[in-house]
């Protein structure tokens, strides 16, 4: 088993940076050689402060993130909209948002930042951007932490989310299976992971409960519950028209719980994990 890719979001939803080394924190990872920001340490949200995602908004998926040193890079696909190079407050208006259960204060990142995203995304009412506020923490359900006030990110629910790549090979096999040559192999970054392991054996990474990546443990806590995000192209935005890969992993990966693919984690400690290094 080897680590084979590391991504972060900073901005949840839109596209992820690949990552050679990561910093693991206990909110999420972190670029080792940009460590500004942290894995969906902002999101955008709408005149309510209700989170904004793929769910609803495919289009957020052609939204570049990149980091360069104390500023966020974006720039989309309509080259009529000049890139936005932002440098983020830590501290500004906080406004109360919300993410699933959760209500919390963030930061808002200004008037500027939350107009350019409007254009880009073609939005009809307004959004905000805003920052996780180091001043308001943003607990793990504690169903599934390990202690008291486990900080998360805007994540859904856990700050790491591991998959394998023997686990996307047995879906593609069933998509090649199911549609022959009108088959299109699925990638990772549909699942939005953090961290992909390499292995052989598919959904092995279900029956652990404590996994150790270079020399950092990690609590294997509850399977991954996939939605429509993984129906839509990470580069294009563009929705898949038969529902795949969601279809046809429901015809295997279905529970009780939701239709399953990767392991949502936790970190024992911190430390730095690099691709490629054997575990």
């Amino acid at each position: 088993m080897k680590i084979h890719h590391l991504f972060i979001y900073p901005i949840k939803s839109c596209q992820g940076i690949s990552l050679t080394k990561g910093e693991v924190t206990f909110k999420g990872l972190k670029d080792f050689y940009q460590p500004a920001f942290f894995d969906r340490e902002f999101m955008l949200v709408d005149e309510k402060g209700n989170f904004l995602t793929q769910r609803q908004y495919p289009q957020m998926a052609t939204i570049k993130v990149k980091i360069d040193g104390n500023k966020l890079c974006l720039s989309c696909q309509n080259s009529s909209i000049e890139p936005f190079k932002l440098i983020p407050k830590g501290e500004n208006l906080g406004i109360e948002v919300k993410i699933w259960r959760d209500t919390t204060i963030a930061i808002d990142q200004g008037n500027q930042v939350a107009n350019w995203f409007k254009q880009a995304l073609n939005l009809e009412h307004p959004c905000r951007l805003v920052r996780q506020s180091p001043k308001n923490i943003r607990a793990i359900n504690p169903k599934y932490s390990t202690q008291e006030n486990q900080p998360v990110s805007f994540a859904d629910g856990f700050p790491y989310l591991l998959t394998n790549t023997a686990s996307l090979a047995e879906l593609n096999s069933k998509l090649q299976q199911k549609y022959s040559d009108n088959f299109l192999t699925i990638k990772m970054e549909r699942f939005r992971p953090n961290i992909v392991i390499e292995t052989e054996t598919p959904f092995i990474e279900d029956t652990w409960k404590t996994i150790v990546l270079d020399r950092v443990p990690f609590h294997i806590v509850k399977p991954c519950s996939r939605c429509n995000i993984i129906t839509t192209d990470q580069k294009t935005g563009q929705v898949d028209d038969k529902k795949e890969p969601l279809l046809t992993l429901r015809s295997f990966r279905n529970t009780s719980d939701g239709i399953m693919f990767g392991q949502n984690m936790i970190p024992q400690h911190e430390g730095i994990i690099k691709i490629s290094r054997v575990c």
